[in-house]
């Protein structure tokens, strides 16, 4: 169980730090398969930083906690996509569905699932 735990907890962690890889090398094209586009280089600087930097902390910290065994760090990653969350329930109201909009939520939903899985069950070893 744990094994398997960890082993989803990196899988996903490749899969945030890939999408974040993506978004900084090749922001238009990346923003393009989560339906943003961007005018000019302030659009594409913005792409640019603010997608990696969440990319790449969630996945971090799901590599850092199934790597060091470590649910503490877990915690950051629960809260970045729980928030995700929250914020497209509320665009589903406001602004309606799209074509596959389950897809992000449910990835958003499983992240924060293991996440907190692992928060509990994966703690930090103490080192006497």
């Amino acid at each position: 169980m744990i094994i398997a735990l960890r082993i989803a907890l990196a899988l996903l962690g490749v899969l945030f730090v890939w999408t974040g890889l993506r978004f900084l090398t090749d922001p238009a094209v990346a923003g393009a398969g989560f339906g943003i586009t961007a005018s000019g280089p302030q659009g594409l600087s913005s792409m640019r930083a603010d997608f990696t930097a969440f990319f790449w902390v969630a996945g971090g910290a799901f590599l850092l906690g199934a790597w060091k065994r470590n649910g503490t760090v877990l915690l950051a990653t629960a809260a970045l996509m729980g928030i995700a969350i929250a914020g497209r329930s509320i665009s589903l109201v406001l602004d309606g569905t799209y074509d596959g909009w389950f897809v992000p939520m449910g990835v958003e939903a499983v992240s924060v699932i293991l996440a907190l899985i692992g928060s509990r069950v994966l703690p930090e070893k103490i080192k006497p």
